[in-house]
Formats: structure tokens, sequence, C-alpha cells
């Protein structure tokens, strides 16, 4: 099984204390990204609040006032991205969706599912972008898709890397969607030339650029080289965004924490760079909270929530000093 970050554990870790934190504990985000109102943290927040637990709910706001991605995971899509979309313009501000559906989606790690089909994924593509609409939207496009095909994981990776081809092609025919084919990140797919080939063949030169680090801890400079090594790799101009909402620590120094892969909910880890655009970095478009700290990585101890699920009290332990 392709696992997301390698190494090994001799023990359990000790779990981070709760933080004491205020309203004033981190700066306020640039608001060039679209801030969901109804995102997870700021309804726990509240029913924290009225419940007297004043430092949860202070954490769980710095949490729900920051810019993150909306993930589309099935289903009926073009209501749903319309009506994102739509909300996000009346703010001025710009929305990033994550889709991730593709059939033999996660090659059996915690998240499972995607469409039954690949014709059934072409439609559902479709239906993403009727719902775009000419709006401006940044799109994070399958992650983990690609990696797993170039190492193998998938039963057909040839049919695999042609459905993300058509979905760069059909996101960017909108003419306003930035789409960013993912990754993986540098403790993947170490060899950046059998990457980037895969890239190539996936339609990457039709995108915006790539994507490293989704849902995963690597510090943002590791990320940064090696987007620069795949980015050579595909001729020089290539440029890549990186998700930084739980970097903050780097990646657990090990490969298993507490008898599960420390990929999946790692204790004593943070929170990373705000998202913005103002990067300061060598052909990095931007750092972005792709996917939403505290939710859940799957269940993968005794009593962890199911993938995806907020887990108000990670969440929370991501906010710390």
């Amino acid at each position: 099984m392709t696992l997301l970050l390698a190494g090994c554990s001799g023990g359990p870790a000790p779990q981070p204390e709760r933080p004491d934190v205020t309203d004033s504990a981190l700066p306020p985000a640039p608001p060039v990204f679209y801030v969901d109102p109804a995102n997870p943290a700021d309804a726990e927040a509240e029913r924290r609040a009225a419940q007297g637990d004043i430092a949860g709910a202070a954490a769980l706001r710095e949490l729900g006032r920051r810019p993150s991605a909306k993930w589309l995971t099935g289903g009926p899509a073009r209501d749903e991205v319309d009506a994102f979309l739509g909300q996000a313009a009346r703010s001025g501000q710009t929305p990033i969706l994550v889709l991730h559906n593709v059939p033999q989606r996660d090659c059996g790690r915690q998240g499972k599912g995607g469409a039954r089909s690949g014709t059934a994924y072409q439609s559902w593509v479709r239906e993403v972008a009727a719902g775009i609409d000419g709006r401006p939207v940044i799109v994070v496009l399958e992650p983990g898709a690609l990696p797993d095909a170039v190492t193998g994981c998938v039963a057909d990776p040839a049919a695999r890397i042609a459905l993300l081809r058509d979905a760069v092609a059909v996101l960017a025919s909108t003419g306003t969607a930035r789409v960013y084919l993912d990754a993986g990140h540098p403790g993947w797919v170490s060899d950046a030339e059998r990457l980037a080939a895969g890239l190539r063949r996936a339609g990457v030169d039709e995108a915006a650029g790539f994507a490293l680090n989704v849902a995963n801890f690597v510090r943002t400079e590791e990320n940064v080289d090696y987007g620069h090594r795949l980015s050579d790799a595909l001729g020089g101009g290539v440029r890549f965004v990186v998700d930084t909402s739980r970097n903050g620590d780097g990646p657990y120094p090990a490969d298993r924490v507490k008898g599960a892969p420390s990929w999946c909910n790692p204790p004593g880890r943070r929170i990373g760079e705000d998202p913005t655009t103002e990067t300061g970095l060598d052909r990095v478009d931007a750092l972005l909270w792709i996917k939403f700290p505290g939710e859940s990585d799957g269940d993968c101890r005794p009593g962890e929530p199911s993938s995806g699920e907020f887990w108000a009290e990670y969440a929370i332990s991501l906010i710390r000093d």
C-alpha cells in the first residue's frame, strides 16, 4: 500500500496539551480567498461558547476565519458548485474547490469510493464545469490520483491518467478555472523526472500548474524545493501551490503512531502559514489551506472519526503557543 508519508514508530507519542488560545492568537488572513461562513469550526465554536468553553471556542473561531477549500466527492455537482461560487462572488473573494471523485479513489487508504466508472466520472466533471459558469475559481484536481497512477497503485494507470487529462481540459475550457493537478508531496514519489512525465501525460501543460502537500504535513520549504525539481523537469516555467493547513511542525517523526499510520491524524502537529498569494517564493502561486484543519483523516485508531468528519479536539490541538 502506498502511504502518504513514510517512517516507523517506536511507540506512542504524547498527546499535545490543550492550548489556551485567545482571539488575538493569530493575525488575520488576507481576504483574497473565500471564507465559507458555513465552515464546521465556526458552528462548533458557537456550541462551545454556549457551554462556557471560551478558550476552545476562540481557537475554533481562529480556524473558521481562514479561507479553505470545498471538497467535492461525488453526487450532483452542478447546483452545489453554482451555489458555492455564487456566494463567493457576492463576497468578492475567490473560492477554492477540490475534486476528489476519480474511480478507485485512494487505493485502499482511509478514504473510499469515487465514481463508479470512467464514463460516470467524465459526466460528473462536466457538471462541475457547468456549475463554474464563467466565474473565477481555483480547482485542485484529484489529490493522490496521479501519484497513485505513477506508482502503479491503480489497476489501469493509463486509464487513470487519461481521465485526469480529460478533466484538466474540460475545467480549463471554462476560461475562469485555474486548475492545479495534484502531485503528492516530497515523500511520495522521489523520482521527480518520473512524476513530471506523469504530469505531462495528465495535461499539466493545459493547467495552471500542480499542487503539493494536500492533506499532508511536509514543511513548506521541502515542498518548494520539490516543486522546483518538478518544475525544472517540466521545463522550468510550471508553477504550483502548497497546502500549508497542517504543516507548521512538519510530519510526525515516524511511520506509525499508536498502531496506525502517521499520516492519519498524527498528534502534536500545528497549522502552517496563512493562505496567501503573496508568497515571496519562486514559482509558488499560493499557499492554501486545502485540507480543513480538524477534519479527520480517517478512523485509524479507536475513537477517531471517519474520514472527512470534523473533529473539534484535534482542530484545537493544531493551534497552540
